[in-house]
């Protein structure tokens, strides 16, 4: 009896715990919804983006504009059916200088406006907030149309360049490069975070950077931060190095390969990989002349993406584990 009536007494006495501890978590949760909703948010600026939209074209692209071809190419410093043209290509080529809607249903800036951001910004090299008044664009908006227009342009100028040239130079057509892993020590890693940094083949705590390297050592693809108990897998499943493909913003990588046609390029790997058509990996057990000069050949080439990481020495990522 008296064990009986110590146990009942225990769990008499773990049942209010639980029950206080539940009340002090529903006081809190709802002092934290009271004191959150009566936070002042700073108001959502009305541009009017319709209405800079419509000036912009009455001003300079519609039938009978404001301005005339002089006067538009010594504001623009280019002729207006070269600036139609630039807007063109990049609205055909990037999803980005299109008129889309936010995630709000809101109707976001046109494809001429970004562009007239830009080229303006960089025609008279203003800041990135001084066509607010007209364009009513924000100073984020005409950052990134300068970033679309220049450094996307160029990465995608530079890939072509070197697709054509691992064609030409290693005699694999569509290759886009070779993909791999490498490990950064972390010496700086806090203590807490050390077990899922730490890899029995290293001595410290690492950081993982997966990377895609061209011909020159030219690393067009970066992922970098992941923690080094991950496997090269985990690295790519978690990566973007799909996402133009997803979207349909790839680049045109058709090529023939035995009389057959494959609309998408292909990287470079070693074994660790699954076996994806965009995947090339080497051949582990060769079993005749053929299978085993593709093995030479394939892990030859892959020594591009070897040699990148082996030449950079932390210049790209000057302090990697600070």
């Amino acid at each position: 009896m008296s064990l009986a009536s110590s146990s009942s007494s225990s769990n008499g006495v773990l049942d209010d715990m639980v029950i206080a501890i539940t009340q002090e978590a529903i006081n809190y949760l709802r002092e934290e919804t009271e004191s959150s909703t009566s936070r002042t948010r700073q108001p959502t600026l009305e541009r009017d983006r319709l209405g800079a939209h419509e000036c912009l074209l009455q001003d300079y692209f519609c039938e009978n504009p404001l301005y005339d071809d002089g006067q538009f190419e010594r504001k623009f410093r280019m002729s207006r059916r070269l600036f139609v043209k630039i807007s063109n290509d990049l609205a055909g080529e990037f999803p980005f200088f299109t008129q889309r809607e936010s995630a709000s249903h809101k109707v976001g800036f046109s494809g001429i406006e970004k562009c007239t951001a830009a080229i303006r910004q960089l025609a008279y090299d203003t800041a990135s907030d001084a066509w607010d008044k007209y364009l009513r664009i924000s100073s984020r908006m005409c950052y990134l149309s300068v970033r679309e227009t220049i450094f996307e342009d160029a990465n995608r100028r530079r890939r072509s360049t070197s697709i054509r040239a691992h064609q030409r130079i290693h005699g694999f057509p569509g290759m886009l490069g070779s993909l791999d892993c490498t490990h950064w020590g972390w010496a700086a890693c806090p203590t807490a975070w050390k077990g899922q940094h730490y890899r029995g083949d290293h001595d410290d705590p690492t950081l993982i950077l997966k990377a895609v390297a061209s011909q020159d050592l030219w690393i067009w693809h970066a992922y970098f931060g992941m923690a080094g108990a991950n496997n090269d897998i985990a690295v790519l499943m978690s990566s973007n190095l799909f996402d133009d493909v997803i979207d349909g913003a790839a680049l045109d990588t058709s090529f023939y390969a035995n009389d057959v046609e494959y609309k998408y390029g292909y990287y470079l790997t070693d074994g660790i990989y699954p076996k994806w058509a965009t995947l090339v990996k080497t051949l582990s057990c060769p079993d005749d002349e053929k299978r085993l000069y593709f093995k030479k050949k394939q892990e030859s080439i892959r020594k591009d993406i070897e040699w990148a990481f082996g030449n950079d020495d932390g210049d790209s990522i000057p302090h990697p584990a600070n």
